[in-house]
Formats: structure tokens, C-alpha cells, sequence
């Protein structure tokens, strides 16, 4: 798509890290903004290592349309934006729920406000899965109900899809895709980049990884009694490089495509894998025991959700290519790298 400028929030985060590399080796001249309070500043350093080159940041929130402005100002050609800039973590989200609406929603609100007034035109958002809520249709599509959100956290995304969608009905020449990520799992081959989680981590295979380098004494599986193949949880795990290149498809195609509008697209494999599945390969690409053990089911936790994705490969041209076992030899790698 020649040398756009993108601009990335949150580009400095976990999912927005390894897509601003995918964007400068797909050709594309990211620009990341970031205002560092769920992401480190090193991980700006790990970018241009891995690219041999320095990507322009600016450290800011894009919540603040002043400071927006005057990126725009600056990097005058930006044709597009990924936006990722978000609080995201569940339980938080249920004991602040304010913070979630004023971050996730404001900030969506304030970008849009001045993309508009930039007269910048194409979007691409980091949405969930979490929107289908507790689907009783597996694998979810695009088509599913989207149900009452879980948490705050996942209510915001919901929201600002709906925002999305409203705009763009009343702006003839705005183009948009939100992306329905599933479970982002792994990092970078280089090790160079990855998750970073803060504190305790919410998420399943930072805990693993953690627990096999003996951060974490346990593992905690949180109930075996579902209806499920071996009675744990089902999710859909997908290596955040197949999920990076996923927006790299998105935004080719709102730059080809000349008619405007809004669309969704689910962002997983297509298929499930339960928690002691996930558990036993780590150990087994790893060549390492992990430490857990069965508890009590965790509230709010919903049974299965995978994906449908013939939507993706129908509408963008993308699908998954990278296995299980690839991201959790490359989740374990980058867990050794933060250890040294």
C-alpha cells in the first residue's frame, strides 16, 4: 500500500507492539502514540531493535484531543488509525467502572472527534469477542447476538463499536473495521517483545509461563466440572503475530476499498482449546512441568467461545497460520528474556 502513516495508540502495548512492526515490514510508516500507563518505554527501544530503524513515537493520552491535534499537525500526512488505547483489565473494570467509561469510551469519542476535523477517514479498532457475552452459539460469527457484557471492560467495547458505527452512518467518506479479538497468546520470535503484564496477570499463558519460572508458586485452574471435553474452559488462542498482521489486512483493504461504511470481523483460529490443553502443550514444547492445580470455578467465567472466522478470510483475505505450540515456545522464549 506504498509508505501511508498510520498512527497507532496504545502502539507501545502488548497487541499494539508487535503490530507496529508488522505495519513498517508490510511497508507502512507507523506512528505511535502511547502514554506508557499500561505499557513500558522500553518496549519503543525493543521496536527499533527488532526494525533496525527508529519509529517516531510521541508520549501523550488520546484521550486529550489538544495533544491529537497537534500530532496531526505535525505528521501531516497520516492517512489512517489503529487504535488500541485501552484499559483492559476484567476485574479492575468491575471495581472502577468509571475509570473504563472515561478511558475507553472518552478517548474514543475524542479521537474520532478530531479524525474528523483532521479529515483523516479510515479506523481500524481493537474490539473483543467479549461483546458476544455469553454466547450459547459456538462458534460465535459476526452474526451472533452481541449479549449484556460480563464487565465494564467488555461493555466499553461495545460501546465503541456502536459509536464507530454511528459515525460512520453520518460521515459518507469515514471507512472502519473493528477487529473481535479472541485470545492473544505468545510474542515475538525475536523475544524482544511481549506481554507485560502488571502485577498478578489476568491472563492464562503469562500466568503459565510465569509459574514455570517459578514467579508464581501454583497455577490455578479454575474449575474442571464444565462441559467440555476435560471439564476446563475452552477459549480460542491466537499467536499475537497472526493477530498483528490481521490489522495490516484490515487497513489494506479500507485503503482498496472506495466505498465508505462499517463492518466487524472476528480475529481467532476458528478453533478451541481448554485450559489443560494449553497447560500440557506449554510442557510439552517446553520440555518443562508447570505447577497447578483444580479450584473452585471463577465467576463470570464463561464455558467456551471460539471463532468463526470465514468472515476474515472472505472479506480481508486473512487467517491464522501460526500453531499452539508456536506461541507458547515463543510466549516461554520471551519469558526468559524478562527473567535475564
Amino acid at each position: 500500500m506504498g509508505n501511508r502513516k498510520v498512527l497507532v495508540t496504545g502502539g507501545a502495548g502488548y497487541i499494539g507492539s508487535h503490530t507496529v512492526v508488522e505495519l513498517f515490514q508490510a511497508g507502512y510508516t507507523p506512528v505511535i502514540l502511547d502514554d506508557f500507563s499500561n505499557s513500558d518505554k522500553k518496549t519503543i527501544n525493543r521496536i527499533n531493535k527488532i526494525l533496525n530503524t527508529e519509529v517516531k513515537f510521541f508520549e501523550g493520552d488520546c484521550g486529550n484531543e489538544d495533544y491529537l491535534e497537534k500530532i496531526f499537525l505535525l505528521e501531516k500526512d497520516i492517512s489512517g488509525v489503529i487504535h488500541f488505547a485501552a484499559s483492559k483489565a476484567v476485574a479492575e473494570s468491575v471495581q472502577n467502572p468509571l475509570k473504563y467509561y472515561d478511558n475507553n469510551v472518552g478517548s474514543m469519542i475524542s479521537l474520532l472527534k478530531v479524525m474528523n476535523r483532521s479529515d483523516i477517514n479510515c479506523l481500524v479498532f481493537s474490539s473483543s469477542c467479549t461483546v458476544y457475552g455469553n454466547s450459547a452459539e459456538q462458534p460465535v460469527r459476526e452474526t451472533s447476538p452481541v449479549l449484556p457484557a460480563e464487565s465494564p471492560y467488555g461493555n466499553t467495547k461495545h460501546v465503541c463499536e456502536q459509536i464507530i458505527r454511528d459515525f460512520s452512518f453520518s460521515k459518507e467518506s469515514f471507512k472502519a473495521l473493528s477487529l473481535r479479538y479472541f485470545n492473544p497468546i505468545g510474542a515475538h520470535p525475536s523475544a524482544l517483545i511481549g506481554e507485560l503484564p502488571i502485577g498478578t496477570p489476568a491472563n492464562l499463558v503469562p500466568y503459565i509461563s510465569q509459574t514455570a519460572a517459578g514467579i508464581r508458586e501454583e497455577l490455578t485452574v479454575f474449575g474442571n466440572d464444565y462441559n467440555t471435553p476435560d471439564g476446563t474452559c475452552v477459549r480460542d488462542y491466537i499467536h499475537v503475530i497472526d493477530l498483528a498482521k490481521a490489522h495490516i489486512r484490515a487497513l489494506d483493504y479500507i485503503f482498496q476499498n472506495k466505498s465508505a461504511g462499517y463492518d466487524v470481523i472476528n480475529c481467532g483460529t476458528g478453533k478451541g482449546n481448554t485450559v489443560l490443553e494449553v497447560i500440557k502443550t506449554f510442557e510439552k514444547v517446553n520440555n518443562l512441568m508447570v505447577n497447578y492445580s483444580i479450584g473452585t470455578r471463577r465467576p463470570g467465567d464463561v464455558e467456551a467461545i471460539y471463532s468463526n472466522v470465514d468472515k476474515a478470510k472472505d472479506l480481508i483475505g486473512w487467517q491464522s497460520s501460526l500453531t499452539l505450540e508456536d506461541a507458547l515456545r515463543d510466549a516461554w522464549k520471551w519469558e526468559q528474556t524478562l527473567q535475564k
